[in-house]
């Protein structure tokens, strides 16, 4: 399994805007879900702690490497990134990697 781990920062924008771009990022991310071949699941979590130094998360998992790598280029993935991710995000990071068996 591999784990796609992405935090992302928001536009300036009122906190009233800032909600509504959270929920839009969920629902685009998480409505993926049983769509593409090889998500095995994807949660977007906007409510962090006040450490954070980020608004939102993405935590998804996959099969494998070519899982991830096909998600990447995945027609459904990139509507939901183009139309409702990336108008909204000022920064991304992010973090892929093998899940140790346990």
């Amino acid at each position: 399994m591999v784990r796609h781990v992405i935090v992302w920062t928001l536009k300036e924008a009122s906190e009233e805007e800032k909600a509504a771009f959270r929920q839009e990022i969920r629902e685009a991310l998480e409505g993926l879900n049983g769509h593409i071949p090889g998500l095995v699941s994807a949660r977007v979590y906007t409510e962090g702690l006040p450490s954070s130094n980020g608004d939102l998360m993405l935590d998804a998992l996959f099969e494998d490497e070519a899982s991830l790598k096909a998600y990447a280029v995945h027609p459904l993935h990139v509507a939901a990134a183009n139309g409702h991710v990336r108008p909204h995000t000022a920064s991304r990071s992010c973090f892929d990697y093998i899940v140790p068996e346990e």
